[in-house]
């Protein structure tokens, strides 16, 4: 329960219940629970005994998901339809952009946050994904173009499924659901050529909302040529919109009746992890078992990501056993499933050193980011991880440029440049931004093979530029696996002893400054321009004291040096708030820092600076 936010007003009951219930099974025996689970939850003639929840559906999943897909796990319709289609105009669809995503609330009961994502829009996103794609491709009815699905653990996954899968089937194109899924895996979809898992697809669904509570659920979009951008999204967002215009009661009825007929079931997270193993074998000189006398654990954090252990390591020799939440549970009652999160990290570093392990893994809820401990319990996230990849990469490709996000330390820049030979190059924050700018660095001659933020979001160029934690991983097994086949032994130091000469800050913090968009201070307007405002005041303001020195090249934010560190002001990709990051070697050489951004926004009255103050007030 310490994932869920906010308070919650309903379907408490049905966590509670599942919760005293998912403790029956085990990791790796899920199907075991399924008779308990029927038993105890209060069901009276079909339907819910308790009331005053939103309606809710216990369903079990397909057949074809068995080996993926925790059968036990339960599915809550919490906004079904009703008789009557609301009325949305394209505002409404329009604000559930994030991003290169679409993210909403899909789940009833957390106060302030009504549901977003009902089937009806679900429906009608999924249907203008059809357009867009036809028209994409041009189509021009020789190939009969088709969709797959797939879903993290989420308890709306069902619900949403069912509709994006009504969506693509009325709009004509055939529907191939995956069941439980990564997101990487939903990519490769695109690519994979194999007739006997309907291969490739021309587009591909994930249902995910990444780390976010367990009521949030959204889409990532995919074609062969990679990830949908911020443009291709709003279009289809506002394509949503109309088509929902026409929808009336009858209309969603008989889409029901139409998807029944076209969706087929694959299961293509074999052929995903086959991918997997077979890359470790060949890093190791085609061994069978390279990883053999390696014991490591992974953490799923409930999330989509269990398959690791026992389709991808298994096979390759590796010792599992004390691997944690590898079971599929939509309410994430563990901890967040976000490499990220300090008791995330905390939790797989208690396991490898309980369980003595050469290594932990752990994958946030889609397993497209990720992060590892050695055999000490250090972590490898953040600029650390960032370090090791580019050790990696920089081995393969002597001199070639290292694509980051924004917040990279000085001293990572410093580690790729100085020791390793390579090239930094420090760019926005945003996966699909530090992606895009590594695809455009090769198109004008500028050769890089490595695009990766702090978040755990890592793409490399071998791999389709797909930003998947997992293949980062094997990255990382291989290392381990080929480290192994020359002889060179220490489990997880060949690792550590990569990123030995890698300089950290001694204090790093992230605090942030959210815009009040109600103050009178910002006249009603929006809130970018008031943050842009700030940006804008504070490079006035520090350029004349000598004391601190600008950042030669940066892209986002006011990035400047002083009193050994280094600080950064931004304005939030998509949220009311300006994030600031501070690293310094001294907990007082960090406030010196803090006291230079509290100057120069203290006239911005709409900024909540209570972080800052109290930070720069600890010394």
């Amino acid at each position: 329960m310490a994932a869920l936010s906010g308070k919650i007003v309903k379907n408490v009951f049905v966590t509670q219940g599942y919760q005293q219930n998912r403790k029956v099974g085990t990791q790796y025996h899920w199907d075991s629970c399924m008779p308990y689970m029927c038993n105890s939850l209060p069901f009276q003639g079909g339907k819910l005994a308790w009331t005053g929840t939103s309606s809710m559906q216990i369903c079990t999943l397909s057949p074809y998901q068995s080996g993926f897909v925790n059968r036990g796990t339960v599915y809550c319709n919490a906004a079904p339809s009703t008789t009557a289609i609301p009325y949305l105009d394209k505002v409404d669809f329009l604000k559930l952009q994030n991003g290169s995503d679409i993210r909403g609330v899909a789940i009833a009961g957390v106060e302030g946050e009504p549901v977003s994502l009902t089937e009806p829009v679900t429906e009608a996103i999924a249907a203008a994904f059809a357009a867009w794609l036809l028209e994409k491709k041009k189509d021009d009815g020789s190939h009969h173009s088709r969709v797959s699905i797939g879903h993290d653990s989420r308890i709306s996954a069902q619900m949403l499924l069912d509709a994006v899968s009504r969506g693509i089937a009325v709009a004509g194109l055939g529907v191939v659901q995956y069941g439980l899924a990564s997101t990487p895996a939903m990519f490769k979809s695109t690519l994979t050529k194999d007739e006997a898992f309907l291969c490739p697809v021309d587009g591909a669904i994930m249902i995910t909302a990444s780390h976010l509570p367990f009521n949030r659920n959204g889409f990532k979009f995919f074609t062969s040529d990679g990830g949908l951008g911020k443009a291709d999204i709003k279009n289809i967002l506002e394509r949503a919109a109309d088509i929902y215009k026409n929808f009336t009661d009858d209309v969603f009825k008989n889409s029901k009746t139409k998807a029944s007929t076209s969706v087929k079931r694959v299961d293509y997270m074999t052929v995903y992890t086959s991918d997997l193993v077979s890359a470790v074998r060949k890093a190791a000189g085609n061994i069978e078992k390279p990883l053999e006398g390696f014991h490591i654990v992974v953490d799923a954090g409930n999330g989509a990501g269990g398959f690791f252990a026992a389709k991808v390591l298994e096979p390759l020799g590796a010792l599992t056993a004390g691997s944690q939440f590898l079971e599929p549970d939509g309410l994430f009652p563990n901890h967040i499933p976000n490499p990220e999160d300090k008791t995330a990290m905390k939790a797989i570093t208690e396991a490898v050193l309980k369980n003595k392990a050469d290594l932990g893994i752990i994958f946030d809820t889609d397993v497209d980011r990720s992060a590892a401990v050695d055999s000490t319990g250090r972590e490898f996230n953040r600029n650390r991880l960032i370090a090791l990849m580019s050790a990696i990469v920089l081995e393969e490709h002597p001199g070639t440029t290292i694509v980051t996000d924004s917040v990279t330390s000085d001293g990572l820049t410093t580690f790729i440049e100085k020791k390793l030979g390579g090239k930094h190059h420090r760019f926005k924050r945003g996966y699909k931004n530090v992606i895009d700018e590594a695809i455009r660095l090769n198109s004008v001659g500028v050769e890089t093979h490595l695009a990766i933020e702090t978040s755990g979001h890592g793409a490399l160029k071998e791999n389709h530029w797909l930003d998947d934690g997992a293949y980062l991983m094997v990255k990382i097994l291989n290392k381990l696996a080929s480290a192994r086949a020359s002889g060179v032994g220490g489990g997880s130091k060949v690792l550590t002893d990569l990123v030995e000469d890698l300089e950290e800050a001694a204090v790093a913090v992230e605090l942030r400054l959210k815009i009040d968009q109600s103050h009178p201070d910002l006249k009603g307007g929006y809130f970018r321009d008031y943050g842009e405002a700030v940006l804008k005041h504070m490079e006035n303001f520090i350029e004349s004291d000598p004391k601190l020195q600008k950042a030669p090249v940066n892209y986002e934010g006011v990035r400047l040096s002083g009193f050994g560190g280094w600080f950064l002001l931004r304005l939030s990709l998509h949220d009311p708030v300006l994030p600031l990051n501070i690293e310094a070697p001294s907990h007082d050489d960090a406030v010196k820092l803090g006291l230079v951004v509290a100057a120069a926004v203290k006239e911005f009255h709409a900024l909540d600076t209570s972080d800052l103050d109290k930070f720069v007030q600890t010394t």
